[in-house]
């Protein structure tokens, strides 16, 4: 299946053309947060990935079996499980599991089946007094007690008390609903790592979402997922924010088995270019989202970078967004720059002080050719400030395009559309490919090689 275990090569680049991710840091003119600076240089070697990880049957439940069974995954916002009865149903593979809350306020999770002949117990998310089956009315409390079911005497062979629903783990982190099917899994926090630390001090857990859009893709997830954790990509993929996005000398980190980063620098030009002056960076950049209001069109002020005005421009907008003014104490960095995570296997949160895009892919059912990418967008709230509902999911239709997707912008949107371009072409291309296996960079791609082989860690047994 192609063993994604790799030695004997070095990880770092051989040399970048442009400044280096910490020496944009170094000229912050606010104290740069800790984890910013954390480089961790990670060296995972050279080897190739076999194409059957993506194609394959096999592969598919072995990841079932192996991953999706047994890994922490992200369910919903806790804000949409805020009052009792509130349920969310989540489906992975072919399973499913109800997240709610109990009239005691606290959050419980069930394999979504009745008991008595398997019947999918709740078909979708609202908010329930109890879980009762649609076939034959069985029933149980939301703390998953068994409490009723017609013609009960002709059941004396069940014992109340063992025909609860059967719970799988919950916790929460940031303000999101995490659950785990392995009862002897770690602690969601432990299984965190650094991202806890990390996060500290941008809050996640104030936001609400703001943005919720989902679409079928016609792939593999993995090939949807790796798309999103690196940067290389970007010159041939999105040329038009190379003016803007410092792509070829992006850093990337590694922690543990379970958590990577990006961190991608915008407000300067890709080193892949020259001769690009500061107000045609800052004159591409302006308008490239939607969910910042900023001008289209501005002159630099003397003595000003793109990247320092560009800092400014957003601090003004967000800086409604929190208790203090961001200029006053955020680095430029955290006000603009592309600063991914990811928690394996497939939830992907933006850092910072702006309006920060959440990124989860997994199978469409279980279906290994096909996958539901979501993109997520939680807006911070000022301390006390009334919290608006988080937005529900807009599905969007096999035809229509993210950039169709008002929520998103043109602009923001067409950059996810030339994503999906790529996404069915890689599926097929690799049905191609002699000797059958993909090529990772050693650096660019290293949080791909660091993904497969958590993968690999899980399939054998040793995570």
């Amino acid at each position: 299946m192609g063993d994604a275990t790799h030695r004997g090569a070095t990880g770092a680049p051989a040399g970048p053309k442009g400044p280096s991710y910490q020496d944009l840091l170094d000229l912050e003119y606010h104290p740069v947060p800790d984890c910013l600076r954390e480089n961790t240089r990670p060296n995972l070697g050279c080897g190739n990935l076999s194409v059957e990880r993506y194609l394959s049957r096999e592969f598919h439940e072995l990841e079932v079996e192996h991953v999706w069974k047994r890994t922490w995954q992200m369910v919903c916002r806790e804000t949409e499980v805020a009052n009792p009865g509130d349920t969310h149903v989540y489906d992975i593979a072919r399973f499913s599991i109800v997240v709610t809350r109990t009239e005691a306020g606290q959050l419980r999770a069930f394999k979504n089946a009745c008991l008595h002949r398997g019947r999918q117990l709740v078909d979708e998310s609202g908010n329930y007094e109890k879980f009762r089956c649609p076939y034959h009315a069985f029933t149980w409390s939301l703390e998953g007690d068994f409490k009723w079911a017609p013609c009960k005497w002709d059941f004396e062979h069940i014992k109340d008390d063992e025909f609860a629903l059967r719970q799988v783990q919950v916790d929460t982190w940031g303000g999101w609903v995490f659950i785990n099917m392995d009862l002897q899994a770690q602690p969601l926090h432990d299984y965190l790592g650094v991202l806890p630390q990390h996060f500290e001090r941008w809050k996640p857990e104030n936001g609400y979402k703001m943005v919720h859009v989902e679409k079928v893709i016609p792939c593999n997830w993995k090939v949807g997922w790796e798309a999103f954790i690196e940067s290389y990509h970007a010159i041939a993929t999105h040329p038009q924010i190379l003016n803007y996005t410092e792509d070829a000398d992006t850093q990337y980190d590694v922690w543990g088995d379970h958590i990577s980063r990006t961190m991608t620098a915008l407000g300067v030009p890709s080193s892949h270019l020259s001769e690009v002056t500061d107000q045609e960076v800052v004159d591409t950049m302006l308008g490239v989202s939607a969910m910042v209001a900023r001008p289209s069109h501005a002159e630099i002020p003397q003595g000003m970078t793109a990247r320092e005005y560009i800092a400014q421009l957003n601090s003004e907008e967000f800086s409604k967004n929190h208790d203090r003014e961001l200029a006053s104490f955020a680095t430029m960095a955290e006000r603009m720059d592309s600063i991914l995570y990811s928690v394996f296997p497939n939830f992907a949160p933006w850092a910072g002080f702006h309006p920060n895009i959440t990124y989860r892919f997994r199978p469409n059912g279980d279906d290994h050719t096909t996958a539901l990418m979501e993109i997520m967008v939680i807006c911070q709230l000022p301390t006390g400030a009334e919290r608006p509902a988080d937005a529900p999911v807009r599905r969007l239709g096999e035809q229509e395009l993210f950039s169709q997707a008002p929520e998103l912008g043109e602009s923001l949107g067409t950059i996810f559309d030339q994503d999906l371009f790529n996404m069915p072409k890689i599926q097929k291309g690799m049905h191609s490919l002699d000797p059958g296996e993909v090529v990772l960079a050693n650096y660019h791609e290293v949080r791909i090689r660091h993904f497969h082989q958590t993968i690999d860690k899980y399939i054998r047994g040793e995570l």
